[in-house]
């Protein structure tokens, strides 16, 4: 294992997956969060998704010797499907709760959280000024060997990597949602970074049971974003402009391609602050009646009630 301590920065949805699937590989975490009142937001998101990677484990003993186990299986729990028994499943779920309960470290203090990291991952939301801000922070206090990357959504890690410290040591890895099933990781550079630091980070990547997904060069959204992002900006069109409600855009894309969820479904997962910082970036978000206006409107007006998504038990549907 080439990668020994990994520091998250922030407790939010992605960032306390990818902690727990780092923990999961055997990896020293870190979650640095900024005050109490994060800690107790980001502890009940740890033992909830511990509670779904678990669970996906112990009912992937049900998927041996189903046709359907080897597209079934949560991948990034499994390496190899072929040939896995349920005394492997046994002893890895023994593996896995031990080292949830001794790999795992929540950090206040800044400077130690980065003390002796080997890569530091940065999963705050889509603000570039606290991007910046935080950057600024960390900078003289991580170790000249600290790789540290973004897990930003949709922008370029050009964009702060001379607020690093070290932009040569610097680069995007940005994961999807239920990393554990969805084991996914975009792995992009910028033009300064160290084309070195870029190969660990594809080497941490597959440590951590990722399939790593290298980007030849800068795009915003990466590759799966550029994709999901005018998906559900489409949808939340549909809802702004008052053509149909977001449970009958969800059924129609449901009924019409067979997928499981439809875009508000997703939205939920995402998290719809995620989404107003999205949908506030674009130029015209700004312009009083424009579309995109009243889109951040209507999203705004959930997130002050509270209604942020699957994680607050409501956001377009409730959740118990």
């Amino acid at each position: 294992m080439n990668f020994k301590k990994v520091v998250i920065v922030g407790g939010g949805v992605l960032g306390t997956q990818i902690g727990l699937m780092s923990a999961y590989t055997g990896h020293d975490t870190t979650f640095w969060l900024r005050s109490e009142s994060s800690i107790t937001r980001t502890q009940p998101k740890i033992e909830q998704y511990s509670s779904k990677m678990l669970a996906d484990l112990e009912g992937a003993k049900k998927l041996i010797g189903n046709p359907m186990g080897g597209f079934l299986y949560p991948r990034g729990l499994i390496r190899t499907w072929e040939g896995t028994t349920a005394e492997q499943i046994d002893e890895q779920l023994a593996q896995t709760k031990e080292r949830f309960t001794n790999l795992i470290r929540l950090e206040l203090d800044l400077a130690k959280a980065l003390d002796d990291a080997d890569i530091v991952i940065e999963a705050m939301a889509e603000n570039p000024d606290a991007k910046i801000e935080m950057y600024e922070k960390m900078k003289d206090l991580m170790p000249e060997k600290t790789i540290l990357c973004t897990n930003s959504s949709t922008l370029l890690p050009s964009t702060f990597a001379e607020h690093t410290g070290r932009p040569a040591k610097y680069c995007a890895l940005h994961f999807a949602n239920n990393i554990w099933t969805n084991n996914t990781a975009e792995v992009m550079g910028h033009p300064g970074t160290d084309p070195e630091v870029y190969d660990r980070v594809v080497a941490f990547a597959d440590e951590i049971n990722m399939v790593p997904l290298q980007l030849h060069k800068e795009q915003p959204g990466y590759i799966l974003n550029s994709m999901l992002v005018p998906f559900l900006s489409a949808a939340q069109g549909l809802w702004a402009n008052e053509v149909a409600d977001p449970a009958t855009i969800d059924l129609t894309w449901r009924l019409a391609t067979g997928a499981p969820k439809g875009p508000f479904e997703i939205l939920d997962i995402v998290g719809l602050v995620t989404a107003y910082n999205i949908n506030q970036m674009k130029p015209d978000a700004q312009k009083e009646g424009t579309l995109t206006w009243k889109m951040g409107q209507l999203l705004k007006e959930k997130i002050d009630k509270g209604e942020t998504g699957i994680t607050a038990g409501k956001g377009f549907y409730e959740y118990k």
